[in-house]
């Protein structure tokens, strides 16, 4: 069965269950579920019940689609996503921004942790990624049969919507929020990073690391879809004073951070 088959047969499922077109989609990495409490939500479908869409294995990913209004619009959330180290392939990984935008999606709002290479930023701030670097060893492009998915040779000269980026920063700074701007390096992982690799990601012009949204944006560009990611930031990668991980304190920063990114999308959610 080829992509464009699974997809047909997804969306076909999805709307069996009443879930129809939203033009939004909102896609929420680890620990970052608070959003959903500001939603009227109307249905919710696991992800192991929709063809050829895996389950996550992450225990802070809960692996579910929700459809529902939040802010008066109608929005389609992944609660949970895929990762390369969860051993899923680039297509797996990116099957559920084919599936968002087959249900109509062309506003593409991400959010991920990550840690902080740039020591000006502070645990439980907020980034808006306005770039990337792409470390994950490949792309969800490369692969044979992909011809009816979209052009192979993407343009990433602008991979996150400069215009929603604008009104991102506008409202940060009405609501008097703290909001970077910098470049996300997305690694494999699920090993951190050692300090010379941090050292090496600051050099290359890095300003966040994490494991995820990359191959997710560049299939999002494919599509022609409007991107805007964030990311909330629950550690600071400091090579000369590295301490040991702390998950306990890297979910609550993700609170912390998030109740920033609730705010701005709430904002934003009426103006798209």
């Amino acid at each position: 069965m080829t992509w464009t088959e699974k997809i047909k047969e997804s969306t076909t499922y999805l709307r069996s269950q009443g879930i129809p077109d939203c033009s939004v989609g909102i896609v929420l990495g680890t620990g970052l579920g608070d959003l959903v409490q500001q939603m009227e939500i109307h249905k919710v479908v696991a992800y192991e019940a929709i063809p050829h869409l895996p389950e996550p294995t992450m225990e802070f990913h809960k692996g579910r689609l929700l459809y529902g209004t939040l802010a008066k619009k109608e929005v389609l959330v992944l609660e949970g996503r895929f990762h390369k180290y969860e051993g899923y392939s680039d297509q797996e990984i990116t099957f559920p921004v084919r599936l968002l935008q087959a249900m109509g999606v062309h506003h593409l709002l991400i959010s991920n942790a990550a840690g902080a290479i740039n020591l000006t930023y502070n645990k439980g701030e907020l980034m808006l990624i306005e770039d990337h670097i792409n470390l994950q060893g490949g792309s969800p492009l490369a692969y044979q049969g992909n011809a009816d998915l979209g052009p192979k040779f993407v343009d990433m000269s602008e991979p996150y919507s400069s215009l929603l980026q604008e009104k991102a920063l506008k409202i940060a700074q009405a609501e008097k929020l703290t909001l970077h701007q910098g470049v996300y390096a997305s690694v494999v992982g699920p090993q951190l990073e050692t300090r010379a690799e941090y050292r090496y990601l600051k050099i290359i012009g890095a300003d966040a690391v994490g494991m995820s949204t990359v191959p997710e944006v560049i299939v999002a560009n494919q599509l022609d879809m409007q991107v805007l990611a964030f990311s909330v930031l629950t550690d600071l990668c400091d090579p000369d004073h590295l301490k040991p991980i702390d998950i306990e304190d890297i979910m609550a920063m993700a609170k912390k951070a998030e109740q920033s990114l609730i705010k701005i999308v709430l904002k934003l959610i009426p103006q798209l």
